[in-house]
């Protein structure tokens, strides 16, 4: 597009939306230039897509609601320069509202090196300082230390790891033959009606495998106490809080949005993609990631565990 040209009407919506989708500058010039049938430099649509830069920022530090029956946390990795090129893990926190919809509450891109528990109480802490002061259930994946980090920040809160990275890890531990036998006693011990019934069903599963594979019955052993918080409730409840599906779907997203980047340049840039993903609507999803099917007979029955600190009754 020529210098000064004034731009035609839609045409920063298309440049951020494909932005979004995953395309590369280089990708939206190309198609654009087709589409216009004139030449639409790269730096323009970096200018255009540098737009949304400062409603991110905004975003990134929007208040929040005082409290969240549900937040669940995870982290994807991304290729990020600094100096040199090196993978760093993006912190994902989705909370649960009161009216049962699912929000991206924040995004960080921590140091290299990895998930850290110690990072997570920089950016559970900045959640709280932008309002969160309570949140009764928090999931998570199994990382080591993520407990006691969580309740440095919400001393209330219980933490519950998510049963399909418990699952996930077991079969590392174990022969592929197995894996069919594994799952199918891993899923009577996490569908028992009750705590008991768990139990003995895991009682089993130990006395089956702890002999060949060890490593898997201490994986349990080690998580059995953030394991077991959804089986105090029926199964309506049990599904919101007993995996970070949630926010694994949201993480498909993202890698959607970045698979055809080798690394982004800076971390602003990185989040810039990961926001317009977010920011992205979905088919009759009034909010990027919805609400939750059946939600106010859910809400009734947290309400009777958590009803002081939900601020309902």
């Amino acid at each position: 597009m020529a210098k000064h040209q004034r731009r035609l009407a839609g045409f920063d919506e298309a440049v951020i939306s494909l932005y979004g989708k995953g395309m590369t500058t280089g990708d939206i010039a190309a198609h654009l230039g087709e589409v216009y049938d004139t030449d639409v430099s790269r730096d323009l649509v970096s200018t255009v897509t540098n737009q949304v830069v400062a409603e991110m920022k905004q975003w990134q530090s929007r208040p929040l609601d005082p409290v969240y029956p549900v937040i669940i946390i995870d982290a994807i990795v991304l290729k990020v320069r600094e100096g040199t090129v090196a993978n760093r893990p993006v912190y994902v926190a989705m909370g649960v509202n009161l009216d049962g919809f699912r929000d991206v509450l924040g995004m960080w891109v921590g140091p290299s090196g990895g998930e850290g528990a110690k990072q997570w109480i920089n950016m559970l802490t900045d959640l709280k300082n932008r309002g969160i002061l309570d949140a009764c259930i928090v999931c998570c994946d199994g990382l080591k230390g993520l407990p006691e980090a969580i309740n440095a920040v919400w001393p209330q809160a219980v933490v519950q790891t998510c049963v399909v990275h418990l699952v996930r890890n077991s079969l590392r531990y174990s022969s592929r033959q197995h894996w069919q036998k594994i799952t199918g006693q891993l899923r009577r011990i996490y569908t028992a009606p009750t705590l008991a019934a768990a139990e003995a069903e895991f009682e089993e599963f130990t006395e089956q495998w702890a002999g060949k594979y060890p490593a898997m019955i201490n994986l349990w052993r080690n998580a059995w106490e953030e394991f077991i918080p959804f089986l105090d409730f029926p199964v309506e409840v049990r599904k919101v809080i007993y995996t970070t599906n949630a926010i694994e779907s949201l993480n498909a997203r993202f890698r959607a949005a970045t698979r055809r980047r080798g690394h982004f340049p800076d971390e602003q840039a990185a989040l810039k993609v990961l926001y317009l993903a977010v920011r992205q609507r979905e088919a009759n999803r009034p909010n990027p990631t919805g609400r939750i099917a059946g939600w106010k007979n859910i809400l009734n029955v947290l309400s009777m565990t958590y009803g002081d600190r939900l601020g309902i009754n």
